[in-house]
Protein backbone atom coordinates (compact mmCIF):
# COMPACT_ATOMS: atom_id res chain seq x y z
CA UNK A 1 0.00 0.00 0.00
CA UNK A 2 1.27 3.39 -0.56
CA UNK A 3 -0.46 6.45 0.80
CA UNK A 4 1.20 10.34 0.90
CA UNK A 5 2.16 11.86 4.54
CA UNK A 6 -0.43 14.79 5.24
CA UNK A 7 0.96 18.11 4.54
CA UNK A 8 1.90 19.62 8.35
CA UNK A 9 3.53 16.28 9.00
CA UNK A 10 6.67 17.82 10.81
CA UNK A 11 9.34 16.19 8.75
CA UNK A 12 7.88 13.92 5.60
CA UNK A 13 5.30 16.80 4.62
CA UNK A 14 3.92 15.67 1.04
CA UNK A 15 6.42 12.33 1.23
CA UNK A 16 5.02 9.19 -0.28
CA UNK A 17 4.88 5.86 2.48
CA UNK A 18 4.72 2.46 1.64
CA UNK A 19 4.64 -0.58 2.62
CA UNK A 20 3.04 -4.43 2.83
CA UNK A 21 -0.25 -4.21 4.18
CA UNK A 22 -2.99 -7.28 4.65
CA UNK A 23 -6.21 -6.81 2.20
CA UNK A 24 -8.79 -9.83 1.24
CA UNK A 25 -10.73 -9.53 -1.93
CA UNK A 26 -14.04 -10.16 -0.03
CA UNK A 27 -16.62 -7.99 -2.95
CA UNK A 28 -17.26 -9.03 -6.18
CA UNK A 29 -16.62 -5.18 -7.66
CA UNK A 30 -12.74 -5.56 -6.82
CA UNK A 31 -13.05 -3.51 -3.92
CA UNK A 32 -10.84 -4.15 -1.10
CA UNK A 33 -11.18 -5.01 2.30
CA UNK A 34 -8.84 -4.02 4.36
CA UNK A 35 -7.75 -3.90 8.71
CA UNK A 36 -6.81 -0.30 9.66
CA UNK A 37 -5.71 0.58 12.93
CA UNK A 38 -4.86 4.39 14.73
CA UNK A 39 -1.47 3.46 15.07
CA UNK A 40 -0.33 2.80 11.60
CA UNK A 41 1.17 5.19 9.60
CA UNK A 42 -0.97 4.13 6.49
CA UNK A 43 -4.17 4.73 8.65
CA UNK A 44 -3.45 8.14 9.65
CA UNK A 45 -2.10 9.26 6.47
CA UNK A 46 -5.44 7.86 4.92
CA UNK A 47 -7.32 9.88 7.32
CA UNK A 48 -5.74 13.02 6.93
CA UNK A 49 -6.29 12.47 3.38
CA UNK A 50 -8.88 14.81 1.98
CA UNK A 51 -9.86 11.96 -0.52
CA UNK A 52 -8.91 8.91 1.50
CA UNK A 53 -6.79 8.08 -0.87
CA UNK A 54 -4.26 5.05 -0.99
CA UNK A 55 -2.96 3.15 -3.83
CA UNK A 56 -2.28 -0.60 -3.57
CA UNK A 57 0.35 -2.91 -5.55
CA UNK A 58 -0.77 -6.33 -6.47
CA UNK A 59 2.06 -8.89 -8.04
CA UNK A 60 2.73 -12.72 -7.83
CA UNK A 61 4.20 -14.45 -5.11
CA UNK A 62 7.44 -14.12 -6.77
CA UNK A 63 7.79 -10.76 -7.97
CA UNK A 64 10.15 -10.52 -11.63
CA UNK A 65 9.92 -7.99 -14.15
CA UNK A 66 8.61 -10.95 -16.44
CA UNK A 67 5.26 -11.54 -14.59
CA UNK A 68 2.12 -9.63 -14.14
CA UNK A 69 1.74 -7.14 -11.46
CA UNK A 70 -1.24 -4.10 -11.16
CA UNK A 71 -1.31 -0.90 -9.21
CA UNK A 72 -4.63 -0.32 -7.64
CA UNK A 73 -5.35 3.67 -7.30
CA UNK A 74 -8.46 4.68 -5.20
CA UNK A 75 -10.52 5.74 -2.17
CA UNK A 76 -11.03 3.80 1.61
CA UNK A 77 -14.14 4.13 3.22
CA UNK A 78 -13.69 3.54 6.92
CA UNK A 79 -16.50 1.89 8.83
CA UNK A 80 -15.59 3.76 12.53
CA UNK A 81 -18.27 1.70 13.86
CA UNK A 82 -18.25 -2.38 12.54
CA UNK A 83 -21.68 -2.48 13.23
CA UNK A 84 -22.69 -0.05 10.40
CA UNK A 85 -20.61 -2.30 7.61
CA UNK A 86 -22.90 -3.77 4.99
CA UNK A 87 -21.84 -7.90 5.37
CA UNK A 88 -19.81 -7.19 8.60
CA UNK A 89 -20.21 -10.92 9.27
CA UNK A 90 -19.59 -12.31 5.69
CA UNK A 91 -16.59 -9.92 5.15
CA UNK A 92 -15.14 -11.50 9.10
CA UNK A 93 -15.07 -14.32 7.57
CA UNK A 94 -13.78 -13.69 4.01
CA UNK A 95 -11.43 -11.62 5.95
CA UNK A 96 -10.03 -14.24 8.21
CA UNK A 97 -9.73 -17.21 5.76
CA UNK A 98 -6.53 -15.05 3.90
CA UNK A 99 -5.39 -13.49 7.35
CA UNK A 100 -5.99 -16.08 10.71
CA UNK A 101 -3.44 -14.04 12.34
CA UNK A 102 -5.70 -10.67 11.67
CA UNK A 103 -8.13 -12.38 14.52
CA UNK A 104 -6.14 -10.76 17.49
CA UNK A 105 -7.09 -7.35 15.69
CA UNK A 106 -10.57 -7.48 15.16
CA UNK A 107 -12.61 -4.33 15.18
CA UNK A 108 -14.95 -4.79 18.95
CA UNK A 109 -12.76 -6.88 20.15
CA UNK A 110 -12.59 -5.81 23.71
CA UNK A 111 -9.83 -8.62 24.15
CA UNK A 112 -7.99 -6.76 20.45
CA UNK A 113 -4.27 -6.11 20.66
CA UNK A 114 -5.17 -2.69 19.07
CA UNK A 115 -7.93 -0.60 18.29
CA UNK A 116 -8.55 -1.31 14.69
CA UNK A 117 -11.83 -0.53 12.02
CA UNK A 118 -13.02 -2.04 8.84
CA UNK A 119 -12.63 -0.19 6.24
CA UNK A 120 -13.19 -0.84 2.27
CA UNK A 121 -10.89 0.40 -0.87
CA UNK A 122 -12.53 0.90 -4.16
CA UNK A 123 -10.52 1.43 -6.87
CA UNK A 124 -11.30 3.80 -9.83
CA UNK A 125 -7.92 3.37 -11.78
CA UNK A 126 -6.30 0.19 -12.29
CA UNK A 127 -2.66 0.50 -14.27
CA UNK A 128 -1.20 -3.35 -15.51
CA UNK A 129 1.52 -4.31 -16.22
CA UNK A 130 1.50 -8.07 -17.81
CA UNK A 131 5.21 -8.38 -17.88
CA UNK A 132 7.76 -7.33 -20.67
CA UNK A 133 6.08 -4.00 -22.73
CA UNK A 134 7.09 -5.39 -25.68
CA UNK A 135 5.23 -8.92 -25.29
CA UNK A 136 3.09 -7.83 -22.79
CA UNK A 137 0.28 -5.23 -22.37
CA UNK A 138 1.16 -2.19 -19.62
CA UNK A 139 -0.80 0.24 -19.22
CA UNK A 140 -4.36 1.58 -17.46
CA UNK A 141 -7.33 -1.16 -17.95
CA UNK A 142 -10.94 0.48 -17.46
CA UNK A 143 -12.59 0.02 -14.66
CA UNK A 144 -15.84 -1.31 -15.53
CA UNK A 145 -13.64 -4.76 -16.76
CA UNK A 146 -11.64 -5.06 -13.62
CA UNK A 147 -14.87 -4.74 -11.28
CA UNK A 148 -16.65 -7.39 -13.88
CA UNK A 149 -13.61 -9.65 -14.29
CA UNK A 150 -14.64 -12.74 -13.26
CA UNK A 151 -17.34 -12.07 -10.69
CA UNK A 152 -19.88 -14.15 -12.45
CA UNK A 153 -17.38 -17.00 -12.94
CA UNK A 154 -15.34 -16.94 -9.74
CA UNK A 155 -16.09 -14.43 -7.28
CA UNK A 156 -13.82 -15.90 -4.77
CA UNK A 157 -10.71 -15.57 -7.16
CA UNK A 158 -7.70 -13.72 -6.23
CA UNK A 159 -7.50 -10.49 -7.15
CA UNK A 160 -4.15 -11.27 -9.52
CA UNK A 161 -6.12 -13.92 -10.85
CA UNK A 162 -9.01 -11.36 -11.22
CA UNK A 163 -6.18 -9.25 -13.28
CA UNK A 164 -4.11 -12.12 -15.27
CA UNK A 165 -7.37 -13.56 -16.58
CA UNK A 166 -7.09 -11.16 -19.66
CA UNK A 167 -3.22 -12.74 -20.07
CA UNK A 168 -4.15 -15.94 -20.10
Amino acid sequence: MATVHPSDHPTMSNQPFSLQEYYASCHNNGSLTLLLMPISRHTQNILRSPGHSASISVSSDRPAASRARVSLMGTVTVFHDARGMPDREAIKLCYLAKHPDASWWLPDDDGAAHLSFWARFDPHDVYFVGGFGDQHYIGYIPLQIYQEALSAVAPDFSLAGRILVEQL
